[in-house]
Protein backbone atom coordinates (compact mmCIF):
# COMPACT_ATOMS: atom_id res chain seq x y z
CA UNK A 1 0.00 0.00 0.00
CA UNK A 2 1.67 3.19 -1.32
CA UNK A 3 5.30 2.16 -0.84
CA UNK A 4 6.57 2.73 -4.38
CA UNK A 5 8.77 4.30 -5.67
CA UNK A 6 10.42 5.29 -2.40
CA UNK A 7 11.09 1.71 -1.33
CA UNK A 8 11.55 0.07 -4.72
CA UNK A 9 15.14 -0.93 -3.95
CA UNK A 10 14.16 -2.56 -0.66
CA UNK A 11 11.31 -4.62 -2.11
CA UNK A 12 13.04 -5.58 -5.33
CA UNK A 13 15.97 -6.94 -3.31
CA UNK A 14 13.70 -8.67 -0.80
CA UNK A 15 11.76 -10.35 -3.61
CA UNK A 16 14.95 -11.40 -5.42
CA UNK A 17 16.30 -12.93 -2.19
CA UNK A 18 13.03 -14.78 -1.57
CA UNK A 19 12.91 -16.16 -5.10
CA UNK A 20 16.55 -17.28 -4.85
CA UNK A 21 15.79 -19.15 -1.62
CA UNK A 22 12.57 -20.68 -2.95
CA UNK A 23 13.14 -22.27 -6.33
CA UNK A 24 10.07 -22.03 -8.56
CA UNK A 25 8.47 -19.21 -6.62
CA UNK A 26 7.79 -15.97 -8.48
CA UNK A 27 6.54 -12.80 -6.79
CA UNK A 28 4.85 -9.96 -8.67
CA UNK A 29 4.66 -6.80 -6.59
CA UNK A 30 1.82 -4.38 -7.35
CA UNK A 31 1.81 -1.09 -5.43
CA UNK A 32 -1.57 0.61 -4.93
CA UNK A 33 -2.21 4.17 -3.69
CA UNK A 34 -3.78 4.40 -0.24
CA UNK A 35 -6.92 6.06 -1.61
CA UNK A 36 -7.59 3.24 -4.07
CA UNK A 37 -6.73 0.23 -1.94
CA UNK A 38 -10.09 -0.49 -0.31
CA UNK A 39 -12.05 -0.19 -3.56
CA UNK A 40 -9.59 -2.35 -5.49
CA UNK A 41 -9.40 -5.07 -2.85
CA UNK A 42 -13.18 -5.20 -2.39
CA UNK A 43 -13.58 -5.62 -6.15
CA UNK A 44 -10.82 -8.23 -6.35
CA UNK A 45 -12.16 -10.27 -3.42
CA UNK A 46 -15.68 -10.14 -4.85
CA UNK A 47 -14.42 -11.31 -8.23
CA UNK A 48 -12.35 -14.09 -6.70
CA UNK A 49 -9.04 -12.83 -8.09
CA UNK A 50 -7.47 -11.11 -5.09
CA UNK A 51 -3.66 -11.03 -4.77
CA UNK A 52 -2.19 -13.95 -2.83
CA UNK A 53 -0.70 -11.64 -0.18
CA UNK A 54 -2.21 -8.22 0.56
CA UNK A 55 -0.99 -5.30 2.69
CA UNK A 56 -3.90 -3.73 4.62
CA UNK A 57 -4.52 -1.94 7.91
CA UNK A 58 -6.27 -3.97 10.66
CA UNK A 59 -9.54 -2.02 10.63
CA UNK A 60 -10.25 -2.60 6.96
CA UNK A 61 -8.80 -6.12 7.01
CA UNK A 62 -11.06 -7.01 9.94
CA UNK A 63 -14.18 -5.96 8.04
CA UNK A 64 -13.42 -8.58 5.39
CA UNK A 65 -12.17 -11.06 8.00
CA UNK A 66 -15.63 -10.94 9.58
CA UNK A 67 -17.00 -12.07 6.23
CA UNK A 68 -14.55 -14.96 5.98
CA UNK A 69 -12.39 -13.47 3.22
CA UNK A 70 -8.97 -14.27 4.69
CA UNK A 71 -7.09 -17.43 5.51
CA UNK A 72 -7.09 -17.96 9.28
CA UNK A 73 -3.61 -18.56 10.65
CA UNK A 74 -4.14 -20.29 13.99
CA UNK A 75 -3.76 -23.77 12.51
CA UNK A 76 -1.16 -22.65 9.95
CA UNK A 77 1.43 -21.22 12.34
CA UNK A 78 2.78 -22.91 15.46
CA UNK A 79 2.63 -21.23 18.85
CA UNK A 80 6.35 -20.45 18.50
CA UNK A 81 5.82 -18.86 15.09
CA UNK A 82 3.01 -16.71 16.45
CA UNK A 83 5.15 -15.69 19.43
CA UNK A 84 7.63 -14.01 17.06
CA UNK A 85 5.27 -11.00 17.01
CA UNK A 86 4.54 -8.54 19.82
CA UNK A 87 1.58 -10.05 21.74
CA UNK A 88 -0.70 -6.99 21.70
CA UNK A 89 -0.09 -6.49 17.99
CA UNK A 90 -0.82 -10.14 17.21
CA UNK A 91 -4.08 -9.81 19.14
CA UNK A 92 -5.04 -6.85 16.95
CA UNK A 93 -5.15 -9.20 13.96
CA UNK A 94 -7.83 -11.39 15.52
CA UNK A 95 -11.59 -11.30 15.16
CA UNK A 96 -14.00 -13.69 16.86
CA UNK A 97 -10.96 -15.43 18.33
CA UNK A 98 -9.39 -16.18 14.93
CA UNK A 99 -6.12 -14.72 13.63
CA UNK A 100 -6.44 -13.30 10.14
CA UNK A 101 -3.17 -11.50 9.46
CA UNK A 102 0.58 -11.20 9.88
CA UNK A 103 1.58 -8.04 11.79
CA UNK A 104 3.97 -5.91 9.77
CA UNK A 105 5.27 -2.38 10.36
CA UNK A 106 3.98 -0.08 13.09
CA UNK A 107 3.73 3.61 13.91
CA UNK A 108 3.35 4.60 17.57
CA UNK A 109 2.57 8.26 17.14
CA UNK A 110 4.25 10.91 19.23
CA UNK A 111 3.39 14.49 20.13
CA UNK A 112 5.40 16.75 17.88
CA UNK A 113 5.29 20.29 19.22
CA UNK A 114 6.59 23.68 18.16
CA UNK A 115 8.77 24.83 21.05
CA UNK A 116 8.77 28.43 19.77
CA UNK A 117 4.97 28.68 19.96
CA UNK A 118 5.06 27.05 23.39
CA UNK A 119 7.63 29.60 24.53
CA UNK A 120 5.55 32.50 23.21
CA UNK A 121 2.54 31.16 25.11
CA UNK A 122 4.52 30.68 28.33
CA UNK A 123 4.18 26.88 28.26
CA UNK A 124 7.16 24.89 29.47
CA UNK A 125 5.92 21.30 29.16
CA UNK A 126 3.82 19.59 26.46
CA UNK A 127 0.42 18.27 27.60
CA UNK A 128 0.24 14.64 28.65
CA UNK A 129 -3.54 14.28 28.93
CA UNK A 130 -6.60 15.53 27.10
CA UNK A 131 -7.43 17.60 30.16
CA UNK A 132 -4.05 19.33 29.97
CA UNK A 133 -4.50 19.71 26.20
CA UNK A 134 -7.67 21.77 26.70
CA UNK A 135 -5.81 24.07 29.09
CA UNK A 136 -2.89 24.43 26.70
CA UNK A 137 -5.26 25.11 23.79
CA UNK A 138 -6.82 28.01 25.68
CA UNK A 139 -3.47 29.46 26.73
CA UNK A 140 -1.99 29.27 23.23
CA UNK A 141 -5.05 30.90 21.68
CA UNK A 142 -5.05 33.72 24.23
CA UNK A 143 -1.30 34.38 24.10
CA UNK A 144 -0.54 33.85 20.41
CA UNK A 145 -3.83 33.80 18.50
CA UNK A 146 -2.84 30.40 17.09
CA UNK A 147 -4.50 27.03 17.59
CA UNK A 148 -2.90 24.34 19.70
CA UNK A 149 -3.82 21.49 17.36
CA UNK A 150 -6.06 20.16 14.59
CA UNK A 151 -7.99 16.88 14.78
CA UNK A 152 -10.38 15.68 12.10
CA UNK A 153 -14.06 14.91 12.66
CA UNK A 154 -14.59 13.85 9.03
CA UNK A 155 -16.31 10.43 9.20
CA UNK A 156 -14.16 8.68 6.60
CA UNK A 157 -10.85 10.18 7.72
CA UNK A 158 -8.62 9.55 10.74
CA UNK A 159 -9.87 7.59 13.75
CA UNK A 160 -8.08 9.77 16.33
CA UNK A 161 -11.32 11.06 17.87
CA UNK A 162 -12.75 7.54 18.06
CA UNK A 163 -9.56 6.39 19.78
CA UNK A 164 -9.93 9.19 22.31
CA UNK A 165 -13.03 7.45 23.71
CA UNK A 166 -10.92 4.39 24.57
CA UNK A 167 -8.17 6.57 26.00
CA UNK A 168 -10.68 8.43 28.19
CA UNK A 169 -12.00 5.13 29.55
CA UNK A 170 -15.11 4.76 27.37
CA UNK A 171 -15.53 1.43 25.53
CA UNK A 172 -17.16 1.73 22.13
CA UNK A 173 -19.11 -1.53 22.17
CA UNK A 174 -19.90 -4.19 24.74
CA UNK A 175 -19.35 -7.95 24.45
CA UNK A 176 -22.59 -8.30 22.50
CA UNK A 177 -21.52 -5.64 20.01
CA UNK A 178 -24.00 -3.05 21.29
CA UNK A 179 -23.12 0.60 21.91
CA UNK A 180 -21.30 1.05 25.22
CA UNK A 181 -20.75 4.81 25.07
CA UNK A 182 -24.22 6.01 26.12
CA UNK A 183 -23.00 6.54 29.67
CA UNK A 184 -22.05 9.54 31.82
CA UNK A 185 -18.43 8.93 30.83
CA UNK A 186 -19.32 8.77 27.15
CA UNK A 187 -21.24 12.03 27.41
CA UNK A 188 -18.14 13.65 28.93
CA UNK A 189 -16.13 12.75 25.82
CA UNK A 190 -18.83 14.23 23.55
CA UNK A 191 -18.88 17.33 25.79
CA UNK A 192 -15.09 17.64 25.73
CA UNK A 193 -14.89 17.89 21.95
CA UNK A 194 -18.04 19.99 21.72
CA UNK A 195 -16.63 22.53 24.17
CA UNK A 196 -13.32 22.83 22.32
CA UNK A 197 -15.15 23.50 19.06
CA UNK A 198 -17.73 25.90 20.43
CA UNK A 199 -15.08 27.83 22.37
CA UNK A 200 -13.14 28.13 19.09
CA UNK A 201 -10.10 26.42 20.55
CA UNK A 202 -9.77 24.17 17.50
CA UNK A 203 -10.05 25.27 13.86
CA UNK A 204 -13.62 25.30 12.60
CA UNK A 205 -12.64 23.30 9.51
CA UNK A 206 -12.10 20.21 11.67
CA UNK A 207 -15.62 19.28 10.51
CA UNK A 208 -14.72 19.31 6.83
CA UNK A 209 -10.96 18.70 6.51
CA UNK A 210 -8.97 15.53 7.10
CA UNK A 211 -5.61 14.78 8.68
CA UNK A 212 -3.74 16.36 5.77
CA UNK A 213 -4.98 19.71 7.05
CA UNK A 214 -3.38 18.97 10.42
CA UNK A 215 -0.06 18.51 8.63
CA UNK A 216 -0.48 21.63 6.52
CA UNK A 217 -1.33 23.83 9.50
CA UNK A 218 1.57 22.54 11.59
CA UNK A 219 4.07 23.00 8.76
CA UNK A 220 2.87 26.55 8.20
CA UNK A 221 3.32 27.39 11.89
CA UNK A 222 -0.42 27.88 12.51
CA UNK A 223 -0.72 25.07 15.08
CA UNK A 224 1.58 24.14 17.94
CA UNK A 225 1.01 20.38 18.15
CA UNK A 226 0.89 17.56 15.63
CA UNK A 227 0.08 13.96 16.57
CA UNK A 228 2.12 11.95 14.09
CA UNK A 229 4.69 9.27 13.61
CA UNK A 230 8.37 9.99 14.17
CA UNK A 231 8.99 9.28 10.48
CA UNK A 232 7.08 12.43 9.53
CA UNK A 233 9.83 14.66 10.91
CA UNK A 234 11.82 14.04 7.73
CA UNK A 235 8.94 15.46 5.70
CA UNK A 236 8.67 18.52 7.95
CA UNK A 237 12.42 19.08 7.64
CA UNK A 238 12.09 19.02 3.87
CA UNK A 239 8.96 21.16 3.59
CA UNK A 240 9.44 23.56 6.49
CA UNK A 241 13.00 23.51 7.88
CA UNK A 242 12.35 26.36 10.31
CA UNK A 243 9.39 24.52 11.82
CA UNK A 244 11.43 21.31 12.00
CA UNK A 245 14.20 23.11 13.85
CA UNK A 246 11.70 24.25 16.49
CA UNK A 247 10.02 20.82 16.75
CA UNK A 248 10.48 18.57 19.74
CA UNK A 249 8.89 15.19 20.50
CA UNK A 250 6.99 13.95 23.54
CA UNK A 251 4.84 10.86 24.26
CA UNK A 252 1.40 10.85 22.72
CA UNK A 253 -1.44 12.51 24.58
CA UNK A 254 -3.84 10.15 26.32
CA UNK A 255 -6.73 10.18 28.76
CA UNK A 256 -7.32 8.88 32.25
CA UNK A 257 -6.44 5.33 31.17
CA UNK A 258 -2.97 6.25 29.95
CA UNK A 259 -3.58 4.01 26.93
CA UNK A 260 -1.51 4.76 23.87
CA UNK A 261 -2.43 3.86 20.34
CA UNK A 262 -0.28 2.22 17.72
CA UNK A 263 -1.13 2.19 14.03
CA UNK A 264 -0.38 -1.12 12.37
CA UNK A 265 -0.04 -2.60 8.93
CA UNK A 266 -0.79 -6.24 8.23
CA UNK A 267 -0.31 -8.81 5.53
CA UNK A 268 -3.35 -11.01 4.85
CA UNK A 269 -3.87 -14.01 2.58
CA UNK A 270 -7.18 -14.55 0.76
CA UNK A 271 -8.88 -17.77 1.75
CA UNK A 272 -9.27 -18.86 -1.86
CA UNK A 273 -5.60 -18.44 -2.86
CA UNK A 274 -4.40 -21.33 -5.00
CA UNK A 275 -0.82 -21.02 -3.74
CA UNK A 276 -1.42 -21.18 0.00
CA UNK A 277 1.96 -22.66 0.96
CA UNK A 278 3.93 -20.11 -1.04
CA UNK A 279 1.77 -17.23 0.22
CA UNK A 280 2.31 -18.30 3.83
CA UNK A 281 6.04 -18.62 3.24
CA UNK A 282 6.29 -15.18 1.61
CA UNK A 283 4.20 -13.38 4.25
CA UNK A 284 6.34 -15.02 6.96
CA UNK A 285 9.49 -13.96 5.10
CA UNK A 286 8.44 -10.31 4.70
CA UNK A 287 7.56 -10.08 8.40
CA UNK A 288 10.48 -11.99 9.92
CA UNK A 289 12.87 -10.29 12.35
CA UNK A 290 15.62 -9.47 9.87
CA UNK A 291 13.39 -8.10 7.13
CA UNK A 292 11.21 -6.11 9.52
CA UNK A 293 14.30 -4.54 11.10
CA UNK A 294 15.71 -3.62 7.70
CA UNK A 295 12.43 -2.04 6.57
CA UNK A 296 11.95 -0.21 9.88
CA UNK A 297 15.36 1.41 9.44
CA UNK A 298 14.67 2.29 5.82
CA UNK A 299 11.24 3.78 6.52
CA UNK A 300 11.83 5.09 10.05
CA UNK A 301 8.92 3.06 11.42
CA UNK A 302 8.75 0.34 14.08
CA UNK A 303 8.84 -3.44 13.60
CA UNK A 304 6.17 -5.73 15.06
CA UNK A 305 8.46 -8.58 16.11
CA UNK A 306 9.83 -9.04 19.61
CA UNK A 307 13.47 -9.54 18.65
CA UNK A 308 13.64 -6.71 16.10
CA UNK A 309 12.34 -4.27 18.71
CA UNK A 310 15.27 -5.20 20.99
CA UNK A 311 17.75 -3.82 18.46
CA UNK A 312 19.91 -0.95 19.73
CA UNK A 313 18.64 1.17 16.85
CA UNK A 314 15.47 1.67 18.90
CA UNK A 315 16.82 1.41 22.44
CA UNK A 316 19.98 3.58 22.32
CA UNK A 317 19.69 7.34 21.80
CA UNK A 318 22.89 9.07 20.60
CA UNK A 319 24.22 11.84 22.84
CA UNK A 320 23.73 14.40 20.09
CA UNK A 321 20.53 12.87 18.76
CA UNK A 322 18.85 14.47 15.78
CA UNK A 323 15.16 15.38 16.18
CA UNK A 324 14.26 12.29 14.14
CA UNK A 325 16.38 10.02 16.36
CA UNK A 326 14.89 11.54 19.51
CA UNK A 327 11.35 11.15 18.17
CA UNK A 328 12.04 7.56 17.15
CA UNK A 329 13.24 6.77 20.67
CA UNK A 330 10.09 8.30 22.18
CA UNK A 331 7.96 6.34 19.74
CA UNK A 332 9.71 3.04 20.45
CA UNK A 333 9.58 3.55 24.22
CA UNK A 334 5.78 3.55 24.05
CA UNK A 335 5.46 0.26 22.21
CA UNK A 336 5.42 -2.11 25.18
CA UNK A 337 2.26 -0.45 26.48
CA UNK A 338 0.72 0.64 23.18
CA UNK A 339 -2.01 -1.28 21.38
CA UNK A 340 -4.37 -0.96 18.44
CA UNK A 341 -7.14 0.72 20.43
CA UNK A 342 -10.05 0.33 18.00
CA UNK A 343 -11.04 -3.34 18.26
CA UNK A 344 -11.07 -5.49 15.14
CA UNK A 345 -14.76 -5.66 14.37
CA UNK A 346 -17.22 -5.75 11.53
CA UNK A 347 -18.71 -2.38 10.51
CA UNK A 348 -16.11 -0.33 12.39
CA UNK A 349 -16.19 2.27 9.61
CA UNK A 350 -19.93 2.61 10.10
CA UNK A 351 -19.44 3.03 13.85
CA UNK A 352 -17.00 5.87 13.23
CA UNK A 353 -19.43 7.56 10.85
CA UNK A 354 -22.32 7.32 13.31
CA UNK A 355 -20.26 8.71 16.20
CA UNK A 356 -18.68 11.49 14.13
CA UNK A 357 -21.98 12.55 12.52
CA UNK A 358 -23.70 12.89 15.88
CA UNK A 359 -20.70 14.51 17.50
CA UNK A 360 -20.67 17.09 14.69
CA UNK A 361 -24.36 17.77 15.35
CA UNK A 362 -23.56 18.51 18.99
CA UNK A 363 -20.60 20.70 18.06
CA UNK A 364 -22.77 22.73 15.68
CA UNK A 365 -25.53 23.08 18.29
CA UNK A 366 -28.04 21.08 16.24
CA UNK A 367 -28.38 18.60 19.10
CA UNK A 368 -27.65 18.62 22.79
CA UNK A 369 -24.81 16.41 23.87
CA UNK A 370 -27.24 14.04 25.60
CA UNK A 371 -29.34 13.75 22.44
CA UNK A 372 -26.32 13.26 20.22
CA UNK A 373 -25.00 10.42 22.40
CA UNK A 374 -28.42 8.74 22.61
CA UNK A 375 -28.99 9.06 18.86
CA UNK A 376 -25.57 7.62 18.05
CA UNK A 377 -26.15 4.63 20.33
CA UNK A 378 -29.62 4.00 18.90
CA UNK A 379 -28.42 4.29 15.33
CA UNK A 380 -25.60 1.80 15.96
CA UNK A 381 -27.77 -0.71 17.82
CA UNK A 382 -30.56 -0.56 15.24
CA UNK A 383 -28.47 -0.41 12.07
Amino acid sequence: MQLSPKFDDYFNQLIADFEAENSGATVKWVDVPWSDMETKILAAVSAGNAPDVVNLNPNFASQLAAKGAWLTLDDKLSAAEQAVYLPKIWQATQINGKSFGFPWYLTARVTLYNSEIFKAAGITEPPKTFEELATVAKQIKEKTGKYAFFISFVPDDAADVLQSFIQMGVPLVDDAGKAAFNTPEGKKVFQYWTDLYQQKLIPQEVLTQGHQQAIALYQSGETAILASGAEFLDTIASNAPDIAAATKAAPQISGSTGKQNVAAMDLVIPKDTDVEAAALKFATYVTNDANQLAFAKAANVLPSTVEAMKDSYFTDVPVNATPVEAARSVSASQLNDAAVLIPAMEDVAELQKIVYDNLQAAMLGDKTVDQAVADAADEWDNR
